[in-house]
């Protein structure tokens, strides 16, 4: 390939600051298989097949009326999710949209608190107030999902800013849709982050759809990681069903952030496998395509076929692994079930950062806890 003809490709694939992309339009891959540590590898699969039959499960609950208001799941993101939060340390911080029942799981969660949420018990993550959308930990700088589109990104810039100020370590991560890139709140973000050299990661779940809208008809420039040019900011793309890949992107572009304030853009690459939430019944796609497309994208399909292919595991592991699996998200719905509704006296709890007296009187007591009992 002559300079020219380089020069051409380094343009079209976005080298940016030195990182070409493959012919795939993705990072080039730089692990080894055999060379990875055979317990971090087993890890990474069991906590992918976690979050698949937690979150199998908790569509079922949903058609049960166990769980309440929207509710959009992670269903052929495990990779991605996995990835990243593989790549992420302890004093980070992590900003999501709400469709974020995975990440708040593989940063450390125990699934019963984050099934009771869900329910909307008191013993959820959210101290049953938040549901789906809503997800909370602050012990593990998980600081929540956010149901407006892009309602995240300006708060996780100010965190990357009081970082930069304070000099405190970590980086934020700012996790988005698709979408989220045409929202003006986005591009307000980028120019902060580039402007004060804020330790950032805008890390994009491109599932190729905004709702029912593909990329290409809600996106003026479908290559998302390309957003951040024209305020000096480095991009990338990388396959979201190659939970390594995805792993080492994280881990090389949180580095960057963190020592030389150089904020990124990760465009992520994976395919929702179900409608936008549990009852959109995604008619707008062909079904065909989506069947076969499962197959060829699954993520658990292609790490698993990875782990075999190289000796780390066999069936027999990845039987028990399944059978212990099940049982553990099973224990999540009965937790769940099992636990108490918030208590009326609570209700004004997380208002506000001083506790307010509770002004709730005797009449409307009586018919909150006659809803509560299944009355009308």
């Amino acid at each position: 390939m002559t300079d020219t003809k380089k020069a051409k490709a380094a343009a079209k694939n976005g080298a940016l600051n030195g990182v070409v992309l493959n012919d795939e339009g993705y990072a080039p891959v730089t692990y080894d298989i055999a060379k990875e540590n055979p317990e971090e590898l087993k890890q990474h699969y069991t906590m992918m097949l976690l979050l698949r039959r937690f979150e199998e499960r908790t569509r079922e609950m949903y058609t049960k009326a166990k769980i309440g208001g929207y509710c959009h799941l992670n269903l052929g993101e495990e990779a991605t999710i996995v990835g990243l939060m593989t790549a992420l340390q302890q004093e980070d911080y992590i900003f999501t949209n709400y469709r974020e029942h995975g990440y708040i799981i593989a940063r450390g969660a125990e699934p019963g608190p984050v099934m009771a949420e869900l329910f909307g018990r008191e013993t959820g993550v959210s101290g049953g107030r938040g549901g789906s959308m809503h997800l909370f930990d602050a012990s593990r700088h998980f600081m929540g999902g956010y149901g407006i589109v892009g309602g995240q990104v300006p708060l996780a810039t100010g965190a990357a800013y009081a970082l930069r100020y304070k000099e405190e370590p970590g980086v934020v991560l700012a996790q988005v849709g698709d979408s989220t890139t045409n929202i003006g709140a986005w591009y307000e973000s980028l120019n902060l982050a580039a402007l004060y050299k804020l330790p950032i990661l805008f890390f994009i779940v491109n599932n190729g759809f905004g709702m029912g809208t593909t990329v290409e008809e809600h996106s003026s420039e479908p290559d998302l990681w390309k957003k951040g040019i024209s305020f000096r900011i480095h991009g990338e793309r990388v396959d979201g069903t190659d939970v390594l890949a995805v792993r080492d992107a994280v881990h090389r572009l949180r580095e960057r952030a963190e020592k030389n304030g150089e904020p990124a853009i990760l465009d992520v690459v994976s395919f929702r496998f179900i409608g936008h939430s549990v009852i959109d019944s995604d008619r707008y796609r062909d079904q065909a395509e989506v069947k076969a497309n499962r197959l060829k994208f699954d993520p658990i399909s292609r790490y698993e076929k990875q782990l075999l292919d190289a000796g780390v595991v066999d069936q027999a592991w990845l039987d028990a692994q399944a059978e212990q699996i099940e049982k553990d998200v099973q224990d999540a719905i009965d937790f769940a079930d099992k636990s108490p509704a918030p208590k009326m006296e609570d209700m004004y709890k997380f208002m506000y950062a001083t506790e307010v007296p509770n002004t709730i009187s005797d009449a409307e007591r009586e018919l909150f806890e006659a809803r509560l009992n299944g009355g009308h």
